[in-house]
């Protein structure tokens, strides 16, 4: 892991931050836009999150709603968008408003990224298309992180994740025999086109300081989706087979390579799991001496445990229900079987001391709702590491800030420009 974290949510970094040369115009939002500018903030990237003052920032379908903190609502108090806006500065520009619109006109021209992620034409439509922008930056980059693209059949449709992870087709592989697709129950999608965002950010920024060229970047989040689909194209060509025909998918067990046992069984208590995956004959003959019942000798053999793996699992369901999924999961990791509790959400974050350890939940300072803790950033850098300890800007707070220290703009210039309704 490199150098211990000393920096879990202090108000100072202990290290430099690697992209603080940067300074992203962001235009995006809900989780996919939000989250590609979200990790590299993170990094140290100054991320200016434009919003609008007449529908108070309702481009964000998420502002302002549950989860909450507490029992306050409001604009400003919705959960999801503080996790999503972490350590953004955030600034009110109404864009339909000529002062407005060359208010953020003069941003973008003092920005390396404008990053978006509304439909497309929305931008167009606002006076601010990639060809707008290169009027005020020739080497500005602009992304655009939508469902579809922005170019080709499906262009025009709007999407959220759910609905990227059916046309995808990844919807399609979850799910057991004889019922319909499962999918994730969360917008999987969002999370990924989010971190495929982060990197082809990561990567213009990269061609721009080679060769001094910007350039439009399209992502598709029902193509990043497509592209997690490598073992299915592969049996699907190699051998004609598909992943919901009869006999293929069952969701805990393992085809490719064969193993068994290999899935979730039933602990003791009400919705208790506890997973549990032998690779060979010897993790299994270590297992049938902890579970010590003459019914394991009919399993020695791995052909054996394939072939009657309804029986086994019905069996092992049996033994693993007589006892807590934490005292299994430890007898069996003694044996270096592969086996662990399924923890709830809350187990993981709070009872587990690696999470502690790594930092991952780190708390953030928020302006209205306090301390509060949020999703950090599954990796470390040992020299230029991640930092987060400012929550999510609310509603125009960093207005003046942004538009005297980055716009040179007098406080009279901006009382004036509030006074018109252009901020």
């Amino acid at each position: 892991m490199g150098k211990q974290r000393s920096n879990k949510g202090d108000k100072e970094p202990s290290v430099p931050t690697a992209l603080s040369s940067i300074r992203i115009c962001d235009f995006s939002g809900i989780l996919a836009g939000a989250g590609a500018t979200k990790f590299l903030a993170a990094f140290g990237v100054d991320v200016i999150r434009v919003e609008d003052p007449i529908r108070e920032g309702r481009w964000d379908v998420v502002r302002g709603n549950p989860p909450f903190k507490d029992e306050r609502r409001g604009i400003d108090l919705g959960g999801g968008f503080n996790n999503h806006n972490v350590g953004k500065r955030g600034v009110t520009i109404n864009l339909k408003h000529p002062k407005g619109l060359k208010l953020a006109k003069d941003l973008i021209s003092l920005s390396d990224v404008v990053h978006e992620n509304f439909a497309p034409g929305v931008m167009d439509r606002l006076g601010l298309s990639y060809e707008d922008m290169k009027s005020c930056k020739a080497d500005i980059i602009y992304v655009s992180n939508s469902g579809f693209g922005h170019s080709g059949t499906y262009s025009r449709f709007k999407s959220f994740g759910p609905i990227a992870q059916a046309a995808s087709g990844l919807s399609y592989t979850s799910g057991i025999n004889d019922m319909e697709p499962a999918g994730w129950g969360y917008s999987y999608l969002d999370h990924t086109g989010a971190y495929y965002g982060a990197m082809a950010i990561l990567l213009a920024i990269r061609h721009r300081n080679r060769t001094g060229e910007g350039q439009y970047v399209d992502i598709a989040a029902s193509e990043t989706g497509a592209v997690l689909h490598g073992p299915a194209i592969l049996d699907h060509t190699v051998n004609n087979r598909t992943m919901r025909e009869e006999g293929r998918i069952h969701a805990n067990r393992s085809i490719l390579p064969p193993r068994a046992p290999h899935g979730i069984y039933p602990a003791a208590g009400n919705d208790e799991w506890v997973a549990i995956a032998c690779e060979d004959d010897l993790q299994w003959e270590h297992l049938a001496e902890i579970i010590n019942e003459p019914w394991t000798k009919k399993y020695s053999l791995l052909t054996d445990r394939i072939n009657q793996q309804d029986e086994l699992d019905s069996a092992l369901s049996d033994w693993t229900q007589s006892q807590s999924k934490s005292t299994i999961a430890n007898q069996l990791s003694k044996q270096n079987i592969p086996c662990a509790p399924v923890r709830t959400p809350r187990e993981r974050i709070d009872n587990d001391p690696t999470t502690k350890e790594f930092g991952l939940w780190p708390t953030v300072h928020h302006k209205e709702m306090g301390a509060t803790r949020v999703d950090g950033i599954p990796v470390h850098l040992s020299e230029t590491d991640w930092s987060m300890s400012d929550g999510a800007p609310c509603l125009g707070e960093h207005n003046d800030e942004v538009l005297s220290e980055v716009l040179q703009l007098s406080s009279e210039k901006i009382a004036d420009l509030k006074k018109e309704g252009a901020i």
